[in-house]
């Protein structure tokens, strides 16, 4: 072609796009978008199809699930379960009796091992035992208790307040007390006249009575250990949380463990009331 024929044809194919090319821009702007919306509504729609159907599967494997357990759960005696729950809710003594034994009742001290055990600070920063955790831990000790003859066991109380109440003890369940003073290495030193290895000690107090603690550690004996808030609970194989100084909470205590073992091991022992083991018989008297 001509370079003055081409020069003319680009010029008008130009002025085209001069006279037209508004127009041209628009309709190809709104063709784009039409486009566009077409696929983001085919987007949207698949979308759509895929969550109802995501969930439809999920519903039914709900429904398939909750048939199950359905089937499960059938035939199971909701009376018994009930009534399981309501033993487990009882408590060894009414619940005033723990309270008017002051058994609840810790010291300003409260350490790390024994927080758990405390529910609350009284206003003089007493702290107070939870009586709950109190009587499931001595039913714990109960069963702990029963496995061991009366001769494999020894219960130690330095403590004079516990005096009465674990001479008591001793006399009802048959197993061997030490109170006022432990025999030093009696666990240990074969040599002493009073040697005597038993296979678990009850503690009274970790720290007043560490001297029979350390033997049993040592021999490597079972420990049942009576911790109030002040206590620390290391190397003990099982502890009673509770007011381990009053005498009260102390002649409880020993009661509900002699009583426990009595009837676990189904012995035919006397058991002196709670009174006598809490010195309320006594009082009464007076």
């Amino acid at each position: 072609m001509p370079r003055k024929k081409k020069e003319e044809s680009e010029k008008t194919e130009e002025e085209v796009v001069e006279g037209n090319g508004e127009k041209v821009k628009v309709k190809k702007k709104a063709k784009k978008k039409e486009e566009a919306n077409e696929i983001e509504d085919n987007q949207t729609k698949e979308n759509k199809k895929e969550r109802t159907s995501d969930r439809s599967v999920l519903l039914r494997e709900l429904k398939e699930k909750a048939k199950k357990l359905a089937e499960k759960i059938e035939g199971v005696d909701t009376e018994s379960i009930k009534e399981e729950l309501a033993l487990k809710r009882e408590t060894l003594v009414p619940l005033e009796d723990y309270v008017k034994t002051g058994i609840h009742l810790g010291t300003r001290v409260i350490t790390k091992d024994m927080r758990k055990f405390v529910y609350r600070r009284r206003a003089d920063s007493i702290g107070v035992l939870n009586t709950a955790l109190i009587d499931e831990f001595i039913k714990k000790a109960v069963d702990y208790l029963a496995k061991y003859n009366p001769e494999e066991v020894i219960l130690v109380c330095k403590r004079e307040s516990g005096w009465k109440a674990a001479i008591l003890f001793g006399e009802a369940t048959g197993i061997k007390i030490f109170t006022k003073k432990y025999p030093a290495g009696m666990m240990t030193n074969i040599k002493l006249e009073a040697f005597f290895e038993p296979e678990l000690a009850i503690i009274c107090d970790p720290w007043i009575d560490r001297n029979a603690m350390n033997d049993a550690i040592k021999t490597n004996k079972k420990k049942i250990v009576l911790c109030d808030t002040n206590n620390f609970t290391k190397d003990a194989d099982l502890i009673i949380p509770c007011n381990n100084k009053g005498g009260k909470s102390l002649g409880l205590i020993f009661y509900l463990l002699a009583k426990g073992y009595i009837e676990k091991r189904k012995l035919k022992n006397n058991l002196p009331s709670m009174e006598s083991f809490t010195e309320e018989d006594l009082q009464a008297g007076a």
